[in-house]
């Protein structure tokens, strides 16, 4: 399955930044929320899920790498820009903070995270 993905609103002040990474509907689906912050030049995820699927909001700048069909595509989270990304069951995602400080990203899961059964398995896309 080709990747899916969408540029999400991000509204702005001198605060900072807030965005919202799912919708009401999506939402009710998701038995597992995690965010990740990565350091500068780190890479998160070279995995795919056996069974659950995963949808990810992404600040740039960052590097999103999909495996579709054997080929690997790469999408570039622009600066100060949020990418939500939809994964199914079986499509392997990395994703590379390409900042000089933290990248942050949140992580919806539709299976509940088990430590000792972990839904996971290494394809390794980024380096």
């Amino acid at each position: 399955m080709p990747v899916q993905y969408q540029k999400l609103k991000v509204s702005r002040d001198a605060r900072g930044a807030v965005f919202e990474p799912l919708g009401e509907a999506a939402l009710s689906h998701q038995r597992n929320v995690h965010v990740v912050i990565s350091e500068p030049g780190t890479v998160r995820g070279n995995h795919y899920h056996h069974q659950g699927e995963e949808t990810m909001a992404v600040m740039g700048p960052a590097l999103v790498a999909v495996r579709d069909r054997g080929e690997i595509e790469e999408i570039e989270v622009p600066p100060g820009e949020v990418y939500a990304f939809f994964f199914p069951a079986g499509q392997s995602h990395a994703v590379k903070n390409l900042s000089t400080g933290i990248n942050v990203l949140a992580a919806f899961n539709t299976l509940v995270h088990d430590p000792q059964h972990p839904d996971t398995e290494t394809d390794v896309l980024l380096a």
